[in-house]
């Protein structure tokens, strides 16, 4: 682990709960915008090509059943 990701662990640490909260969902609020960006490109690739919902359920069943 670098230094600047233990110095950041340690101010988080030194957060009282209010403030350690907003990080919390300042963070989460981050991750959903990237996750929505995630997906919507995505799904744009998957209408490009095609792929519909019931590909996708086969390919996810063949890669965890062998089927």
């Amino acid at each position: 682990m670098s230094g600047t990701v233990k110095e950041l662990l340690q101010e988080i640490e030194s957060l009282d709960d209010g403030e350690r909260l907003q990080l919390e969902r300042a963070l989460a609020r981050r991750l959903e915008k990237q996750w929505a960006g995630e997906v919507a490109a995505a799904r744009k690739a998957a209408r490009r090509g095609k792929i519909d919902q019931a590909v996708i359920d086969r390919t996810i069943e063949r890669r965890r059943y062998g089927a």
